[in-house]
């Protein structure tokens, strides 16, 4: 499966990867210096395997396309702008996704407390709204293990994602997939909207209305067709360009 590096030069992998650390902390998705966002770099001359990264113990609002630290496969640091490294523990869920999943670009992990709340429920995300829909049958579950130091629960959550794009960890967070940066920030939102909503709903007291499944599976094939045109088709992506902007960014 094609890897999409091809629409993307160096610069702008950085400025999109920036954006989506300052973006997520603008919505406040962020949590504090830990969770993180990382993008698989194009091989190095030597064959090496490149990730992008952010420095341990900035702020997403502070990560910029200067200061992002390459890495490889192990987290070994190939160059490191800023000099204060990077998380270890951070990298372990990522590394492991992106070496057995190439149409993974970027990997988008976070702890929101909707996100987490959902994560915490034995019933997961609903199909309860039109965010929520996106996502039918598309989620996947992983058992909480701990906090991520075990390089051995990798394989794990790997062989439970399987090909899905993202993941609840129960009692931890969320885990999204994305073959550009756009694509995971995007997913990202609507993933936290549906958590929100699904907790504001469930709070009511009332009588949940699920989505019935015929149409929540159009639903979902609607917003996998849109994604592909932007993705696949190479069109240009309206939504990515007003999140730039409302950065103060240049989408060009």
């Amino acid at each position: 499966m094609a890897d999409g590096h091809q629409n993307f030069d160096i610069q702008t992998m950085r400025r999109d990867l920036a954006a989506a650390y300052q973006y997520i902390a603008l919505k406040g998705m962020d949590d504090g210096i830990y969770t993180h966002i990382s993008v698989r770099m194009p091989d190095g001359p030597d064959g090496e395997k490149r990730f992008l990264l952010n420095p341990f113990g900035l702020r997403f609002d502070e990560v910029t396309p200067e200061n992002l630290v390459t890495i490889d496969e192990t987290g070994a640091v190939i160059d490191d702008p800023y000099g204060a490294g990077v998380n270890d523990a951070g990298f372990t869920i990522h590394s492991a996704v992106h070496m057995a999943r190439h149409d993974a670009v970027c990997v988008l992990h976070n702890h929101t407390v909707a996100g987490v709340a959902v994560s915490s429920v034995k019933e997961g995300l609903l199909s309860l709204n039109q965010w929520s829909a996106q996502f039918h049958n598309r989620i996947a579950y992983h058992t909480y293990e701990g906090i991520a130091l075990d390089l051995a629960e990798r394989e794990r959550i790997v062989a439970d994602l399987g090909d899905k794009n993202v993941m609840l960890l129960r009692n931890h967070g969320t885990l999204i997939l994305g073959r550009s940066v756009a694509e995971a920030v995007k997913k990202a939102i609507n993933l936290e909207n549906s958590c929100k909503a699904q907790v504001a709903a469930l709070s009511m007291g009332l009588t949940p209305d699920p989505i019935p499944e015929e149409v929540a599976e159009h639903t979902a094939k609607q917003f996998e067709m849109y994604d592909d045109m932007a993705e696949v088709e190479g069109k240009q992506d309206p939504e990515w360009a007003a999140m730039l902007r409302e950065l103060g960014l240049a989408s060009a």
